[in-house]
């Protein structure tokens, strides 16, 4: 019997074709086989499955619902987008489906602190969350310039006991933390671990977060079944690491749905005004992994930007290079005006206020709906928008409700 694409990708070591792996300096190589050899043996554990399942479902909330935007639907006058609300999910984003599951690694491991980086603040809410459950410490860095515009997910940290750590080097964004937390973690392996927040990272980080995620797209499928008695024809994600994409996209590589990341144009095409990794980069190695990345003419990574801070990376996790080289996904953009008009559009359309990150892809969504009118398109609505809404008001002044 042929195993599934799941169970056999990526491979023992880590890669994804010849994406992934785990790229360390020496004093990293142990903490990181032990969290291996840790997931590989708990996730067999019907324990450790049970214990999870029991969180998800009355603690975080789920299964979160799949929900039919008719109104938004019917403005673009084409296809019918739905949308999988990990937005209800407690913490207000799909982050805590890993954040509990790697507590519960570090739990067994005997380890005492989470160490992570976060760019919206929606994984540091997350794992401040699973470290207040757990009774773990928590460390969380965060670029400074995220920290000023992302203030209540930093006072929501904060309030569930985290310390939050600027990272003031560099454009003190997204990449900039990752950086100042593997500093933190190296001087703490033998009692933290580093629990990172994205489909990224040295191997088993990409497998592991992808497998914890995929929660979501299997509750999708099958609700999206029972809904409509179809698969849906796309399934569309924002992606800047990718957790919330291949969160989604795991249920459906195997089937013929059509499959659309959907990166961050930002201001425009030029170097440093986007974060469009898929679309511009090229080959590399950065944070312990090889993937596509955004390079200066150094070959360094290169400034990256976004008006979503969670997506602002000049990398990607390397199972959606992998699915775009081999064809079986669609790399997709979208600028800041037309996040700030899904943001709106689906606020007033919908009553629900989007992430900013999120944004993206029903920004995408609705050009698709617009173009296929026939077809269903499911959306990873994979955070709500209370963090960004100071900022957007600030910036956007709130336009007219559009006409129904």
């Amino acid at each position: 019997m042929q195993k599934s694409y799941l169970a056999t990708t990526p491979d023992e070591e880590g890669f994804f074709g010849k994406y992934g792996g785990a790229f360390l300096p020496p004093q990293l190589e142990k903490p990181f086989a032990e969290i291996t050899a840790a997931y590989d043996k708990l996730s067999k554990s019907h324990a450790f499955r049970h214990e999870l399942a029991t969180i998800r479902k009355h603690y975080q909330g789920r299964p979160t619902p799949v929900y039919h935007a008719k109104n938004l639907s019917d403005f673009c006058g084409g296809g019918q987008i739905y949308l999988k609300r990990e937005d209800l999910n407690h913490t207000g984003a799909h982050k805590l489906n890993h954040c509990m599951a790697e507590a519960l690694i570090a739990k067994h491991l005997g380890k005492k602190k989470l160490i992570a980086e976060t760019g919206a603040g929606q994984h540091g809410v997350a794992l401040a969350t699973a470290a207040a459950y757990f009774g773990l410490e928590c460390e969380i860095h965060m670029g400074e310039v995220d920290i000023a515009k992302e203030h209540p997910n930093v006072v929501r940290m904060k309030i569930l006991g985290a310390t939050v750590v600027p990272a003031t080097h560099g454009l003190k964004t997204l990449k900039e933390a990752v950086d100042s937390a593997f500093e933190s973690y190296l001087s703490q392996t033998d009692t933290a671990i580093y629990a990172i927040g994205s489909v990224v990272g040295p191997h088993p980080f990409p497998k592991m977060v992808r497998d914890f995620q995929s929660v979501v797209g299997f509750e999708a499928k099958a609700q999206f079944l029972e809904m409509t008695g179809v698969l849906p024809d796309h399934a569309v994600a924002c992606v800047g690491g990718g957790s919330n994409a291949m969160g989604l996209f795991s249920a459906f590589i195997e089937d013929p749905v059509a499959l659309h990341g959907v990166e961050p144009l930002g201001r425009g095409t030029a170097l440093g005004d986007h974060a469009a990794t898929l679309t511009y980069g090229e080959e590399g190695i950065m944070h312990g992994f090889r993937s596509i990345m955004l390079k200066d003419a150094e070959g360094n990574p290169a400034p990256v930007y976004s008006i979503g801070s969670g997506i602002d990376y000049p990398s990607v996790g390397p199972e959606h290079a992998y699915l775009r080289d081999i064809g079986r996904s669609t790399v997709g953009t979208c600028n800041d005006a037309e996040a700030v008009d899904a943001f709106y559009k689906l606020s007033q359309l919908e009553g629900i206020i989007p992430a900013l990150e999120s944004a993206h892809a029903v920004a995408y969504a609705m050009k698709l709906a617009a173009q296929n009118p026939s077809d269903a398109i499911l959306v990873n609505l994979s955070g709500r928008g209370d963090k960004d809404i100071d900022f957007v008001i600030a910036n956007h002044p709130i336009p007219t409700p559009p006409r129904r």
